[in-house]
């Protein structure tokens, strides 16, 4: 697989939530190692296109690949991370930051040889929570590892999200509003990790709210309303026009990232 191979494509693809249409005749080709930004306004289908992949919502028809394969080969191959919107997470429980972390190592610990995958976690290869460890040194949560996730602030949670998914070291990074809810620091945190992952070559893909981070740090930017409405590079999709594009159809006076749109 070279780098031509597209990270993400969809052909014609259709899908619903409770016979509500989500995304209609969607066609769409995400590059690999690339940060691409997914807009559009409340209902768009964007969160919707991360459920196809990662498979909690199926598409009703359309084909979808990932790096040139089904979605669900890679997805048992390790190739997909996933950081949620709004975790379903019980965040009284007690458990640490670093066994939280570590939870992002449970899909790659079922290829561990049989002998392993027989013992306590404790005795789990080295090389899991040495990713933990990395993982938590990236996103600035080291010094938290031991604390319970119940006595986190919520930028910190965030964090410790973003952590767990990239423990999982995969090849591309889907993240659903990363930024929503974190204070400032948080944010500045969470960003300048992104950065340093697409880099190294990692294919971030983000649905954001916020576009000046957007501007700033995206290297694409996909605008859909239930239909591909854009892709290209920010400067060109977050122009007054192509916004006023995307607010067709949708409530009057949308809002993204502080910026109101005309429907």
């Amino acid at each position: 697989m070279d780098d031509a191979t597209p990270a993400l494509q969809a052909r014609q693809l259709y899908a619903a939530y409770h016979q509500q249409p989500v995304l209609e005749n969607l066609t769409l080709t995400l590059p690999q190692r690339q940060w691409t930004a997914i807009i559009g306004p409340n209902g768009a289908g964007k969160s919707s296109l991360l459920n196809l992949v990662i498979g909690s919502l199926a598409p009703l028809r359309g084909e979808l690949e990932v790096l040139g394969q089904s979605a669900p080969s890679q997805r048992r191959a390790g190739n997909i991370a996933y950081m949620a919107q709004q975790e379903r997470m019980e965040w009284d429980f007690p458990i640490s930051v670093r066994d939280t972390v570590l939870t992002g190592r449970y899909g790659l610990m079922r290829h561990d040889p049989l002998w392993q995958r027989l013992l306590p976690q404790r005795w789990a290869s080295a090389r899991h929570y040495q990713a933990a460890e990395a993982a938590l040194d990236a996103v600035d949560m080291a010094d938290l590892a031991a604390r319970p996730i119940g006595e986190l602030s919520g930028g910190q949670k965030k964090r410790v999200l973003l952590a767990r998914a990239l423990a999982q070291q995969a090849r591309i990074l889907l993240l659903d509003e990363p930024l929503a809810g974190v204070d400032p620091p948080s944010e500045a945190l969470i960003l300048a990790t992104l950065e340093r992952e697409r880099n190294a070559g990692r294919t971030i893909i983000m649905v954001t709210h916020d576009l000046p981070s957007a501007r700033c740090h995206a290297d694409n930017v996909l605008l859909i309303n239930r239909r591909l409405v854009g892709m290209g590079p920010p400067e060109a999709m977050l122009s007054d026009a192509m916004l006023a594009r995307l607010a067709v159809g949708s409530s009057p006076g949308f809002q993204q990232g502080g910026v109101s749109v005309a429907a």
